[in-house]
C-alpha cells in the first residue's frame, strides 16, 4: 500500500488552492471548478469543494472544522521559508522552533484553519530519516 494523499474539503476551492499554491509553489492541476490537486514528489494534496461530500456519503466531512490533523511538508530551509511567508500567511501558530524528535518546525493556519507545518531536520538522526 502507498500513502498518495491528503484531501482538504473547503467551501472556497479557488482561494484554498490559491494559498497553497503561493506557500508551498506548487501548481495545481485541476479538474474541474470542485477539485484540484498540488503534487509534490511524494504526495498530492487534493482540495475539494463541499459539493463532492455527497458522492462518497452524505454529511461526511465538514469543512472548516478540523482539529486534529496537521499536514505537514518537508523544506529545505524552514527559518528562510518562514520569512518569505511574512505577509502571505496570516495565522502564524508557532514560529520556528527546533522538535525533540530533530526537526525544525513551523505551524500556521491555512485560511480555513487548517493546521500546516513546513518542517527540516536538523538532528543527524532526522536528517537520515529523511535523506532524499
Amino acid at each position: 500500500m502507498d500513502f498518495v494523499s491528503i484531501r482538504i474539503i473547503t467551501g472556497d476551492v479557488a482561494r484554498l488552492v490559491e494559498f497553497y499554491e503561493r506557500v508551498t509553489g506548487a501548481r495545481a492541476t485541476w479538474a474541474n471548478d470542485d477539485f484540484a490537486e498540488l503534487r509534490t514528489a511524494s504526495a498530492a494534496l487534493a482540495i475539494a469543494s463541499t459539493r463532492t461530500v455527497p458522492l462518497f456519503a452524505p454529511g461526511s466531512a465538514r469543512p472548516a472544522d478540523n482539529h486534529s490533523v496537521i499536514t505537514e511538508f518537508l523544506v529545505d530551509d524552514v527559518d528562510r521559508v518562514h520569512q518569505n511567508l511574512t505577509g502571505v500567511v496570516t495565522d502564524f501558530v508557532a514560529g520556528p522552533t527546533t522538535m525533540p524528535w530533530g526537526n525544525r518546525s513551523l505551524l500556521f493556519r491555512d485560511p480555513d484553519g487548517n493546521l500546516v507545518n513546513f518542517f527540516t531536520p536538523v538532528t543527524p538522526e532526522a536528517i537520515a530519516k529523511f535523506a532524499r
